[in-house]
């Protein structure tokens, strides 16, 4: 017999409640007791996003959610600045390139937060830039972006700033409104702790007159239908939901906000703060040079092991699954997501499999060294 763990940035571990209210009676889509669900959802949603603004939802990956900001907000020809820390912010360009906007890309070298001194200076350089897509944080390296310095360089040259907070949001503040943030986009399977499926974006006022101009084509992604639709004297999708997903995702933000937020944040901070503590005391280096986001840690192996063998012999051997490393770092780091339904036991015993996983490949490593970094971290925290 084998106990399963999932400490990936995602699709991460979904508590037993959320996962039996999928199996709740079907309720149809139109009826009074779904539109209860929804409202429920979106006015919790606007809590979590921090905004007082409009929030639509979508049955859909995060990509779609990113999709779905592009094709909303802008039209063929216009000028934008994607600022890439890794994986994912590649995407958001593949994204706009795709659907003929003209891209500035800001990169930078994987591990390294951007700077918002950069895109003050293309900002300057190119005046007729009409928006600056953004990744909260980027679970392909572990870094985290400062949103709030980004959007006070936006929101004076009215530059929509649109972000990608699929991972961030919910292990680390956000406020759209108070940080003049335009569209924030997230998804379900991630610090919310419900199955994947749930996109959803949280739109500023001046998106929605973005959104009015925008010549791009859409139809499922219309944010405008989404709102028609939730303006109904019975609020409604435009068309058909998941709905039982929707009603899983609905148990979850219970749960959110049972915890409360400022508490989920500082939960998802001191469990980073451990893992890299332990990760440091076994002596491993992490990859990322700073900023590192609250979701998950990415580490280097030790010389000379492929750090997708690692990432094996915890799945095969102990049943830990974590993640190795995307695109060009496959096999060059792993990491570990400390995201969503997690607290501390599942730390301690990440790294206790992850020192004798490193035993078994030959690597040199005190046993118990890792788990005893951990354990100072939440006792220290603990007073």
């Amino acid at each position: 017999m084998q106990k399963k763990y999932l400490m990936t940035p995602g699709p991460t571990s979904v508590p037993t409640d959320v996962l039996l209210a999928q199996a709740r009676d079907m309720i149809h889509h139109r009826a009074p007791a779904y539109t209860e669900v929804l409202r429920e959802i979106t006015a919790r949603l606007k809590k979590v996003l921090g905004t007082e603004g409009d929030v639509v939802i979508f049955g859909s990956s995060g990509t779609g959610a990113m999709e779905s900001s592009v094709v909303n907000l802008f039209s063929p020809g216009d000028k934008v600045v994607v600022i890439s820390v890794g994986y994912f912010g590649d995407r958001y360009a593949a994204i706009a390139e795709e659907f003929g906007l003209q891209v500035i890309k800001l990169s930078y070298p994987r591990g390294s937060p951007a700077d918002p001194l950069d895109l003050e200076k293309t900002l300057e350089s190119h005046p007729e830039t009409k928006g600056v897509f953004i990744t909260h944080l980027d679970t392909s390296t572990g870094v985290e972006n400062d949103l709030e310095a980004f959007g006070r360089l936006t929101n004076p040259r009215n530059v929509a700033l649109i972000v990608d907070s699929i991972s961030g949001l919910g292990s680390s503040p956000l406020y759209l409104d108070a940080w003049n943030l335009d569209v924030v986009v997230s998804g379900s399977q991630k610090a919310f702790m419900a199955p994947p499926g749930i996109a959803f974006a949280g739109i500023s006022s001046r998106a929605w007159n973005m959104v009015e101009r925008s010549r791009l084509p859409k139809f499922y992604w219309s944010y405008q239908k989404s709102k028609d639709a939730y303006n109904k004297p019975i609020p409604q999708n435009p068309f058909t939901p998941p709905v039982s997903l929707l009603v899983a995702f609905n148990e979850a933000l219970k749960m959110v906000e049972k915890e409360g937020l400022e508490n989920m944040w500082s939960r998802h901070r001191l469990l980073a703060e451990a893992t890299r503590a332990g990760l440091k005391a076994m002596g491993l280096k992490l990859f990322a040079k700073g900023g590192w986001g609250n979701g998950v840690t990415s580490v280097l192996p030790p010389e000379g092991v492929d750090g997708g063998k690692i990432v094996r012999m915890m799945r095969e051997e102990f049943g830990i699954t974590i993640a190795g490393g995307q695109g060009d770092l496959k096999g060059k780091i792993f990491r570990i997501g400390h995201l969503g339904y997690v607290d501390r036991l599942d730390i301690i015993l990440t790294l206790a499999a992850l020192e004798m996983t490193l035993a078994r490949l030959g690597v040199e490593v005190e046993l118990g060294s890792g788990v005893r970094g951990t354990q100072e971290v939440f006792l220290k925290a603990e007073g």
